[in-house]
Order: structure tokens, then sequence, then C-alpha cells
């Protein structure tokens, strides 16, 4: 049976295991889609201090899982997350849903079309539990909303989950939902996952469908997943993909090359941090994995490029609105937008170009290791007003150092993965990520499920007992 206790007055907390196991108790008539819905709008609404949602779809949501559970009681044809209940960030179109970006301007507004994984996983059976807070446009990795106000982490409430993605990884972190679909342009799903301690892949670039978005920046931009655990991340791949990925969740990485970074993926990070992927080197080598030093094709001066096709292109996408006065947007985003006008084509070609020799010379150096290892972030989440974060005496502002590992793989396009590494500073979770050439995320998912099941077990035995009765703010 569903494992459900009572805990802090009537808050019930609920261990659904992985979604396979959920669907295999929907077949059994152990328990009903109905039911772990409304037990999921439940802990929205209870766990509501943690402003993981925008809109809540409480009527749709109870109406998919009554068809749901029509489908298992009648034994119909079932889809692949048939009564699954998952959320959505607030950049993708959910027809009939209003879709805000985590916008003052997009406020009302309500598509009349899905975004493409949101069809998908629509017609797969998924439940859409809502929409999730994020950072305004998705151009930030604090979550910090002017308009819908801050998500706040799980495991402390007065730090950031990540962003931009930070209300989908408090929610799937909180058991707000079995999922969530996230974006990532800078590392936009990894970050967040990282903060709030689950899994987050962003794809290869064009694996996804990444229709229906609200975009920064259609060369950047990814689609993808944050869940809990490796064999959930197979299962919401699969789903979205068409591709059966359950058959590399495989622990056996005896021979598995490792590339340890020489330089930039491991500068400049806290001690904690450091501890920690030092630590998870002598795992990987533990299991058979060989470690192969590597020296990184990526600079700080290509992380400025990156920028360069992140505000030129979200210039273009806000064009209508950013001289409008009645145009508001917060004061980061805001700033961020005006400043593509200063932009230059030739600084936008030049940045193509740079991308195009980068993803290249990373290709090159995916043919000598299988998969290359870093920290997803050099430091853990900060809390929610802080805009500029001190490593080693040296400051830096808040977005750059947290964007400076993962986008590295927005710019080549290639598939990375971050699950937990651990506890860092501030007590809260940092996580490990690995990356691959295009189209290798069966690499990644031998990986880290090869790391998962040796040494992830009790961090997960933790999160899911502390989390289950998140700590709210009054």
């Amino acid at each position: 049976m569903l494992n459900i206790m009572k805990e802090r007055g009537d808050v019930e907390l609920i261990n659904y295991g992985t979604i396979r196991e959920l669907k295999k108790r929907y077949e059994n008539k152990e328990i009903s889609p109905v039911e772990v819905t409304k037990q999921m709008l439940d802990r929205i609404h209870q766990f509501k201090d943690l402003n993981a949602f925008i809109t809540i779809n409480e009527e749709q949501a109870l109406r998919q899982a009554e068809l749901s559970e029509k489908k298992y009681a009648l034994g119909e044809q079932i889809g692949f997350l048939e009564g699954i209940p998952i959320s959505y960030k607030d950049n993708l179109y959910t027809d009939g849903l209003r879709t805000t970006s985590g916008s003052h301007i997009d406020e009302s507004f309500v598509p009349d079309v899905n975004a493409g994984a949101v069809e998908i996983l629509q017609s797969e059976g998924a439940v859409n539990l809502g929409k999730t807070n994020m950072h305004e446009f998705a151009f930030g990795i604090t979550s910090n909303n002017p308009f819908y106000g801050p998500a706040k982490n799980p495991w402390n409430p007065e730090y950031t989950p990540g962003g931009s993605s930070g209300g989908s990884g408090a929610a799937v972190a909180a058991s707000l939902g079995v999922a969530s679909i996230g974006t990532d342009t800078g590392g936009s799903i990894r970050i967040p996952a990282a903060a709030c301690g689950v899994v987050g892949l962003k794809a290869t670039h064009d694996l996804i469908a990444s229709s229906g978005v609200k975009n920064i920046s259609w060369t950047l931009d990814h689609v993808g997943p944050l869940v809990k655990n490796m064999d959930d991340l197979a299962v919401m791949m699969e789903a979205l993909t068409g591709e059966d990925y359950a058959g590399f969740l495989n622990e056996d990485i005896r021979g598995l090359r490792v590339g340890v970074p020489n330089n930039y993926l491991n500068e400049q990070m806290d001690e904690e941090t450091a501890a920690l992927y030092e630590k998870s080197l002598e795992q990987l080598k533990s299991l058979g994995a060989v470690l192969v030093e590597v020296d990184i094709p990526f600079t700080n001066d290509d992380l400025g490029l990156l920028t360069v096709l992140a505000v030129s292109e979200a210039g273009y996408v806000h064009d209508a609105y950013i001289d409008k006065p009645e145009s508001r947007f917060g004061a980061d985003v805001g700033a961020v937008l005006k400043s593509s006008r200063d932009i230059s084509a030739l600084q936008y070609m030049q940045a193509l170009k740079r991308k195009e020799e980068v993803q290249e010379q990373f290709e090159e150096l995916f043919t000598k290791v299988d998969v290359i290892v870093s920290p997803v972030t050099p430091t853990s989440s900060q809390k929610i007003e802080v805009e500029e974060v001190t490593i080693h005496e040296q400051a830096e502002d808040i977005f750059s150092a947290m964007i400076r590992y993962p986008s590295v793989f927005n710019m080549t396009g290639q598939p990375a993965l971050s699950i937990p590494l651990g506890f860092g500073a501030n007590e809260l979770p940092v996580g490990l990520h690995f990356a691959a050439a295009s189209y290798c995320e069966p690499i990644l998912m031998r990986a880290g499920f090869a790391y998962e099941q040796n040494f992830l077990k009790e961090f997960y035995a933790k999160r899911d007992q502390m989390l289950a009765a998140a700590p709210t703010l009054s």
C-alpha cells in the first residue's frame, strides 16, 4: 500500500516510491489517481509558504485524474504517465491555463495551445497540478520574483531554491507533485536541482520538444525534467522522447572514462563544495571509473559571449515591451533587457561563431572521455535577497557565480545532469554535474544511476523524511 504517515497535525506525508511503483499501485487498485492527486493538491495548499506555484490547476487536475482512474478501472490502454501528478514551469504554454512567465506583462495571458512538452505528457496521461514559480521571464537564478513573491528552498525557506526553475525544484523536493518540467538557458534546471537536492537533466539541445515556450534565447534554451531519482528520470525521458532509457540504469561503470577538469570547471569554489567534489571523484574511482585529467576549452571570455547571445535574443523576444512606459519589468530583468540595445550585430555574430567552435572542441574532448564531472555550482544556495557571493575573499555577482559551471553546456548544447552531491555551506544541498557528448544521454543515465545507487541512498532517505514536513514561514 502507499505509505502515508501523519505528522504536523493533519499534514499527510506521502512516500509514493518511484513513478513505476506508483503506476503499479494504480494497476493493482491499491490507491487511485484521484486520491494521489488530492493529496498532492492538499500539500501544495498546506505548504503554500514555499510559494512554489503561481497558478494551482485544481479543477482540471482532478478531472484529468478522474479520467485516468476510469482507464485503470476499465482496463483501457493507459498512457506512460497515466495518473501521475506533475507540474510545469510557468513559461511553458498550457492550453486554457494562464502562463505568466513570472511576469507582470503576461499575468493575464492564457494560451490556446500547449507547449510541445506539455502536449506530449498530457497525451501520456500526466495530471497537471499547475504552474510553478520562476525568475521573471526565466532571466535569473534566484527565483526572487518581484510580482509573485520569491520561491523558497524547502530545506530552509530563508534561502533561494535556485533558478530560474526554482518553483519546480522546490515542488519536487517537497513532494508537491512527482515531477516538474523546467527550462534551462544557463543552468536553470540544474541549479534548482542542485539547490533543492533533486535530479535535473538538460538534454541535448533539440532532443526534447521546445515549442510553446516563452524564450530567453532560442540558441541556448532547453526544456527538461526535474525528478527525485534516476529511475523517475528514465521514465520522464521515455515519455518525452519515446526512447527507452530504463535499459541504461546500470550500476556497472567499470572502465567509464571520467574527465576531471584541470581548469575552469574546478576553479573558485568554496571549501565545502570542493571537499565534496574531491570525495565524489574517489567514489567514482572506487566503482571502477577511470579518472582522466582534461583541459576545458572554455574561459570567462566565453561566458561573456554566452551572455551576449542570451541578452541579444531576449531583447528581440521582448522588443515590443522594453521601451513602453507602461511595461513593468523587475529591476534586474528590465536592466538586462535594455542593455540588449547596446549589443551590435557584429558582437552577436562573433558569439555565434565562437559557440560553434566551443561545441566542436567539446565534441573532440568527448572522444577522449565519456563524461566530464564537476560541481553544478561553486557554492550552495544563498539567502533570498543576496545579490553577491564571496568565495575565497573574492566577491562576484550571484548570477555570474552560479551559472559559471552549468552554462558551459548551454553553449555547447550537450546534455548535462545534476544529481545530489551532499550538504555544502549553510547545510544546504549542492549538486554533482555530469556532462557528455551530444545525444549521449544514456551515458549520463548510467553514470548518474551508479553514483546514486552506491552513494545517495542515505541522502535520499534524509531528504524525503525531512522535506515530507517542509518548513514554512509564519
